[in-house]
């Protein structure tokens, strides 16, 4: 692990131990926090996990039989031995790891397509690295499977499987048709022979077949040189991909949280705006008093997303309150003194009319709090898109794990490879759901 790879697991680790969750937060997002802290025990110790992943009988347990040098593995002619993931140490000693634990899985074709999703999701995220295998051609499922492994940024590795179950003239043209419909980036399959079985003719002349040593050697020396060059990078990326998503899970239910909060906080200044507008004869303290309104709500909004209104940050808002509601402002400006000049006069004429004039100051009074509401609901509304725009640019005095992916993505090339995609796709809410 290098300097920078050094820097953001500590980093890493600081934002865990500082992570301030209030009780609903704590029990919505247990599972995950749980998930967290054993993915960052397993970075602090050295211990990398590989999932063992594909269809049903294409020899997934064999495999990691093979690897072991040893059956542990449950196997049997019938599919579907492995019901649930079973995890176990690979007797090899990979330099910068401790310890290197080969996860088997169920069958990814036993479930219809959105369980298929969920459980290669779950693979991905348990995973450091993930070997898909295969005993043909690439299918549907398979392909479907890896899409969702590459959405989550899974680095795998592509196994072929039974290898000696192909004639060797079919065997080239098998591999490329593999390799030619795998995504962009992915590395040709690796090719072994997890349990091979050989032809013999007994004594009685019956012929059946004898179990033959495993050939996974190629297998081996390619996990060995990735986990020896890359095995640190692998658990830091598994460690940030999970504490992001934990953190968006969270900034998500605190932005909803906070859009009910500014509706409820923007209505109150809202009607006090309205009534004290309804209220006022005077045009001039209308309009001192829904200024001092408006301030009083971007104070409180403020408050309420975190990111406190001061020196440049107040000349930002204020700049962009003015540009985008120039013109409409201006309008509303000139309808509220037109409005207000509108009732002065009516009511000064009161005493003349023998009251007649007070009838329509009524609705005059009525149209300036339906423009104070509007008004004010505008302001809140633009202050709460600054504001959430604002924390989308990561302004935090400690770093989050999204921010340190990125700052690894810049700092080292051979990381991103890794990755297959980068970023990840943002799972944040569009803005729009999220403003009051």
């Amino acid at each position: 692990m290098n300097a920078m790879e050094e820097h953001c697991r500590d980093l890493l680790q600081n934002w865990r131990q500082q992570l301030n969750l209030n009780r609903r937060e704590q029990g919505v997002l247990a599972g995950a926090l749980k998930l967290l802290d054993r993915q960052l025990e397993r970075l602090q110790t050295g211990t990398l996990r590989i999932s063992v992943f594909g269809r049903v009988g294409v020899g997934k347990s064999s495999l990691v039989n093979a690897l072991l040098g040893q059956k542990l593995m449950a196997t049997d002619v019938a599919h579907g031995c492995t019901r649930q993931q079973q995890a176990v140490s690979w007797p090899r000693d990979v330099a910068g790891l401790q310890k290197v634990e080969l996860v088997d899985t169920p069958g990814i074709d036993e479930v219809d397509a959105p369980a298929r999703a969920r459980l290669a999701a779950r693979v991905a995220l348990h995973a450091d690295l993930v070997l898909l295998v295969l005993d043909a051609d690439i299918t549907r499922v398979e392909l479907e499977a890896l899409d969702t492994l590459q959405t989550m940024g899974k680095p795998v590795l592509t196994v072929l499987n039974r290898c000696d179950c192909w004639p060797e003239d079919q065997l080239p043209d098998l591999l490329r048709s593999i390799r030619s419909r795998l995504p962009a980036g992915l590395p040709p399959p690796l090719t072994v022979s997890a349990a091979p079985r050989q032809a013999v003719q007994l004594n009685d002349g019956r012929i059946r077949s004898r179990e033959q040593p495993a050939d996974v050697g190629a297998l081996e020396i390619a996990l060995c040189r990735l986990l020896e060059q890359r095995g640190q990078s692998l658990l830091l990326l598994n460690s940030l991909r999970q504490a992001t998503t934990l953190q968006r899970q969270l900034e998500a239910g605190r932005l909803q949280r906070r859009r009910r909060e500014a509706q409820g906080l923007i209505g109150r200044y809202a009607a006090l705006k309205a009534t004290g507008v309804a209220a006022n004869p005077l045009m001039l303290l209308d309009l001192a008093g829904g200024f001092a309104c408006d301030a009083a709500l971007v104070r409180q909004l403020c408050s309420l997303y975190g990111l406190p209104l001061g020196g440049p940050a107040a000349r930002k808002l204020i700049r962009q309150l003015s540009g985008q509601n120039a013109l409409l402002g201006g309008a509303q400006l000139g309808l509220q003194v037109a409005l207000g000049s509108l009732r002065q006069l009516l009511l000064l004429a009161a005493p003349f009319s023998a009251g007649l004039t007070l009838a329509p100051a009524a609705p005059v009074a009525l149209a300036q709090a339906a423009l104070a509401v509007h008004t004010t609901r505008r302001t809140g509304r633009m202050t709460a898109r600054w504001l959430l725009e604002e924390r989308g640019r990561g302004r935090r005095l400690q770093p989050g794990p999204a921010t340190l992916m990125r700052r690894l993505a810049r700092s080292n090339r051979g990381i991103v490879e890794l990755m297959q995609e980068w970023p990840q796709p943002q799972s944040r809410p569009p803005l729009p759901s999220l403003l009051p």
